[in-house]
């Protein structure tokens, strides 16, 4: 059962630093440029190292097993000695053996592990076309698991911390690579790390990500209850999350079982339309709920909101079919629980200003106090977008000393300048938290305001209205915001007018 044809004896469970087990991942991403679009290498790379790591660890376990046996295979064969099971023939040894039609070897070793632990691994393989051979060759497949076998990805060889941080790794380079299509999977880890800490998780709290993509802010709740003294394990069956596309959620799952985490749930679903966690006629509630979800989706499912089963619509009415953002915030809302539940989500800067269905919902929310926070983050900071961002903070219940009042801060300056994108550096996103600690006026970042000079504002959340420039100058009004918003159509109109004019000197026609 052992696995005689892994490598070469010196390198046979010898134990590799981070930065070694990083250039290891990275090479075997390297393999197949050229075969598969830079976007999709996550949905091959991850489902192989996958299946590495744990035929490693399953030998392992194995060879334990055996010594502490004195020798009885049948023993160390037993389920209560792995923590996942792989049946006869499924092993990664196994598939190494196939010179040909390899693609269809791993697609059966998959299916059948996950067959073999259904409560665990039900497709977490995902649905890549692993048998395309005009995609993936049996030489390039060849050439990915001769490379994958050159190191051994046990236990010993290699802790599920530092396993779980070269995850993590490859998911940003592989982010850093498709770019446009980066953004619906994977947030930049310092707004993670700025939003957990803001909804500050205790050991024993639930958290929920309803629209989890590979599941960072999940493990970046592990991370901070475990930076605060507090212990994992007391999150165990706390962990929820929630993502549409299906090689994502697989992702996600993954990235939580290679962190060590035991025990979670993480389900494959439209999230406003089909939401996966309720009970009765009740949506399940959570004490943190923490997301960053696409930017103003279209198509969202308006249509059924109305009848919405789940009451959601009751925090202000339907949000437009064209922008989704304010149904995130409804369904988060209803999600988080009525006394220690807290809200986090990334939303464009658009959703606090946008009138129509989107202000009557804004109305509402605002009406009944569950506004705590609203900070603006610098531009270009997210993969697919230029748009500056904020971060909504809502709670149900808010301490005594922050009721009626909402902390606005403008962290437009907050950022480092990158040429095809900004970054939030850690030492911007701790200012930004101090700032919300804070909950006071810092001249050019922040101002509290009460709930009556919102109402002045017709309940726009628009941060300049409420934070003064660095520079010292004068909060904007909503005359002279509506007044520059007047402006940029003018101008926006006299560029197209140029534009068609000079197009018809060439016989042409601008598109609508």
């Amino acid at each position: 059962m052992t696995d005689t044809k892994t490598a070469p004896a010196e390198l046979f469970g010898s134990a590799m630093s981070l930065s070694e087990l990083e250039q290891y991942l990275a090479r075997a991403a390297d393999l197949l440029r050229g075969s598969i679009d830079q976007a999709d290498f996550k949905a091959y790379i991850f489902p192989l190292m996958f299946f590495k790591r744990i035929s490693d660890v399953y030998v392992e376990e194995f060879e334990a097993a055996l010594g502490e046996s004195g020798g009885d295979h049948e023993y160390a064969a037993f389920a209560e000695n792995h923590r996942f099971a792989i049946p006869d023939g499924h092993l990664w040894s196994d598939v190494r053996e196939r010179t040909e039609n390899i693609g269809t070897a791993l697609q059966r070793a998959f299916r059948g592990i996950e067959k073999a632990n259904p409560e665990t691994l039900f497709g977490i393989f995902g649905n890549a076309s692993w048998t395309n051979k005009d995609k993936l060759p049996d030489r390039t497949l060849a050439d990915l698991i001769e490379h994958f076998s050159t190191r051994t990805l046990s236990n010993a060889a290699v802790p599920p911390d530092v396993f779980g941080n070269a995850y993590e790794y490859l998911i940003k380079r592989f982010a850093d690579q498709s770019n446009k299509k980066a953004g619906e999977y994977y947030t930049p880890r310092s707004v993670v790390r700025l939003l957990v800490n803001i909804l500050d998780p205790q050991e024993g709290e639930s958290v929920y990500d309803p629209a989890c993509g590979t599941g960072g802010m999940l493990i970046e709740v592990i991370e901070h209850v475990k930076e605060s003294g507090g212990h994992v394990n007391t999150l165990w069956g706390k962990l929820y999350g929630q993502e549409k596309v299906l090689a994502t959620s697989a992702i996600a799952r993954m990235n939580l079982l290679l962190h060590g985490i035991e025990d979670f749930m993480v389900v494959r679903e439209d999230t406003l339309r089909n939401p996966a966690f309720y009970a009765g006629n009740r949506l399940a509630q959570f004490d943190c709920v923490v997301a960053n979800p696409p930017f103003s989706l279209k198509n969202w499912g308006e249509g059924e909101w109305a009848l919405d089963k789940w009451g959601r619509n009751t925090l202000g009415g339907v949000p437009p079919k064209g922008y989704a953002d304010w149904a995130w915030v409804q369904h988060m809302l209803t999600s988080a629980r009525s006394t220690t539940g807290r809200v986090a989500v990334v939303l464009p800067q658009g959703a606090l200003f946008r009138q129509g269905a989107e202000a009557r919902i804004r109305a509402h929310v605002l009406k009944h106090d569950k506004v705590d926070a609203v900070i603006g983050l610098a531009p270009n900071l997210f993969y697919g977008t230029g748009l500056a961002a904020c971060v909504l903070v809502l709670r149900h219940t808010k301490p005594a000393e922050r009721r009626g009042k909402i902390l606005f801060i403008n962290g437009e300056s907050l950022f480092k300048r990158g040429r095809n994108q900004n970054t939030l550096e850690p030492e911007h996103a701790e200012r930004l938290f101090e700032l919300y600690q804070g909950f006071d006026d810092v001249d050019g970042l922040a101002h509290v305001a009460d709930l009556a000079e919102i109402t002045g504002n017709n309940d726009n959340l628009n941060i300049p209205l409420y934070v003064a420039p660095a520079d010292g100058g004068e909060k904007l009004t909503l005359a002279d915001a509506l007044a520059n918003l007047e402006a940029a159509h003018a101008r926006a109109a006299e560029t197209r007018a140029a534009l068609e004019q000079e197009l018809a000197k060439w016989g042409l026609e601008a598109s609508a």
